[in-house]
């Protein structure tokens, strides 16, 4: 029997006159012990589905249908009844943990917050109640951590903490929307590993949602494809990997392993256009008495004419801080960095010129944060013609009109405000912005983490794209090893500041010859994908 079920669920917002139908006649149900994983890309109801049915919309959503848990229909059922079931029965893991836990609040008062809101405990018996549930999540020397706050957590270690508030009551169901979008290759295995874990220990139900299909391969049972607020597809997991029957589930199962057929030619040689040499970068932890960290420890490496170069590793690696001290925003300890024979950075400065700024640019993580949400789209892209060009308000207008071509979007998003466009077209913006003065170098860090699987593969292809016509080399920061191996010509590994392995892409990861580099290659999702894949791959690339 089902633990949890939907039936033809419908969702719409706004008005009776005017309704906006987000959520079209879903269906789906777990059973006890079973993940359920719901994919599909941004915007295709997945989450919306799952709080619509578990009565956490807010009143202006007009839902419609069944959902049910053990039976007990949810919807309509009064406020203080559903309070009474979420937490206690259904246990939810969101995406963010940092916006969702109290950033003023310790970590085990807001543990026990999630029980105390359901049972009446002690303070002793709470207590130990709390450091129980962090030794089962895998938080060392819990008695020493109930008391830290989440900004002194890393961020696998807050989601570590959204688990144990979840299953602080022994749900049956527990509902993870996105957990380990935001995370590292090794800490999303590690998170996922932990909530197979704690449901074979457990027995519960599990809801995985994600964009990505190769991270579920690893945990689902069955799966559910969603889009545009539709089921396209569902069925065992087997069979959907194996024998998917709707175009949209291969074109997902497509995103998901690129990056996995490496080939086989190495990169051309050309000579270096950026050189860092020796560089080092310390930051202070606090007080006097926390000492010092350091982020990088005589990093040294080239960027050669037209290459893409991956930098890769976990969170807290570096990876960041090299493309902040490239870019000009930070300046190394030790060392120094060259723009072909000019040294721009170095101990304790950096001293680009306005040539050189525009000769690098860069593309963040954030689109959204990094573009200006009270200005139209044509006026972001203006900016940097305005300041570094002498060019009349005709040419730039031509200009930003070409950058749109170069991006692939269409004319009129030059009208609109970035909060009016995806997370996808944003980050092409971005990119428009940053090669808008023809850069030499582009610094792209994390800059498809935000964006869902199949977006992700739209902007590698852009990337690619530009570096054919325009001759840019990329310096190209990320955590996703699928998508540097996709893009990369050549990849640097970097683990606490250092360089541990390096060299051509289709080398470091068929070939690793560092424990952890193959550890970061072992951890990439879709390991079942990759294995069945190995002999198509071996017979096409010989």
């Amino acid at each position: 029997m089902a633990i949890f079920s939907v039936d033809n669920l419908d969702v719409s917002f706004g008005t009776r006159r005017h309704p906006t139908r987000v959520v079209h006649g879903v269906s789906f149900a777990v059973e006890a012990g079973k993940t359920l994983a719901i994919v599909g890309e941004s915007g295709s109801g997945k989450s919306v589905s799952l709080l619509a049915a578990t009565g956490l919309l807010p009143p202006s959503a007009a839902v419609s249908g069944s959902a049910r848990h053990r039976g007990t229909e949810l919807l309509g059922l009064s406020v203080g009844r559903l309070r009474r079931l979420r937490g206690a029965q259904i246990g939810f893991v969101f995406q963010d943990p940092l916006s969702n836990l109290h950033p003023l609040k310790t970590i085990g008062s807001q543990i026990g917050e999630a029980i105390t809101a359901h049972q009446r405990v002690g303070r002793s018996a709470l207590r130990t109640r709390i450091l129980d549930l962090l030794d089962e999540v895998g938080i060392r020397d819990p008695a020493r951590r109930i008391d830290d706050y989440p900004h002194q957590f890393s961020g696998g270690m807050r989601q570590r903490v959204m688990i144990a508030m979840a299953i602080a009551l022994g749900p049956d169901l527990l509902i993870a929307d996105e957990p380990t979008t935001a995370l590292d290759v090794t800490v999303q295995a590690a998170i996922l590993t932990l909530l197979r874990q704690l449901q074979e220990r457990h027995g519960m139900a599990l809801i995985f949602v994600s964009h990505d299909l190769g991270v579920v391969n690893d945990i689902a049972d069955d799966v559910v494809v969603m889009r545009g607020g539709s089921v396209v597809e569902q069925g065992p997991a087997a069979r959907i990997y194996g024998a998917p029957k709707e175009p949209y589930t291969r074109l997902l199962l497509g995103a998901a392993r690129h990056g996995l057929a490496l080939g086989t030619a190495a990169p051309v040689e050309t000579k270096p256009l950026l050189t860092v040499e020796g560089i080092s970068r310390r930051f202070r932890r606090g007080g006097k008495a926390e000492g010092t960290l350091q982020a990088l420890d005589r990093v040294s490496f080239a960027l050669r004419e037209g290459e893409i170069l991956g930098v890769v590793g976990e969170s807290g690696s570096g990876k960041s801080t090299i493309g902040r001290i490239v870019v000009g925003l930070d300046r190394p300890d030790e060392g120094q960095v060259r723009l072909g024979n000019n040294v721009y950075a170095h101990a304790g400065a950096t001293t680009l010129t306005g040539q050189q700024r525009s000769a690098i640019q860069m593309v963040f993580q954030d689109p959204y944060g990094s573009l200006n949400p009270r200005r139209r789209i044509g006026a972001i892209l203006a900016e940097p013609f305005i300041i570094n060009t002498e060019l009349s308000a005709s040419q730039i207008r031509a200009r930003i009109r070409d950058l749109v071509d170069v991006v692939e979007l269409p004319q009129d998003v030059l009208d609109r405000y970035p909060a009016q466009l995806s997370g996808g077209q944003r980050q092409r913006i971005a990119i428009a912005r940053a090669v808008a003065l023809e850069p030499r170098v582009i610094v792209a860090d994390e800059p498809v983490s935000a964006l869902d699987i199949t977006t992700q593969a739209k902007i590698i292809a852009l990337l690619r794209s530009l570096r054919s016509r325009l001759g840019v080399s990329i310096l190209f920061i990320s955590h996703y090893l699928g998508v540097v191996a996709d893009l990369c010509d050549r990849v640097l590994v970097l683990q606490a500041g250092r360089i541990v392995e390096e060299g051509a892409t289709a080398r470091v990861f068929r070939h690793p010859t560092q424990a952890y580099t193959q550890a970061l290659i072992a951890a990439i999702p879709g390991r079942r994908a990759r294995e069945a894949d190995e002999p198509r791959r071996l017979a096409v690339h010989g």
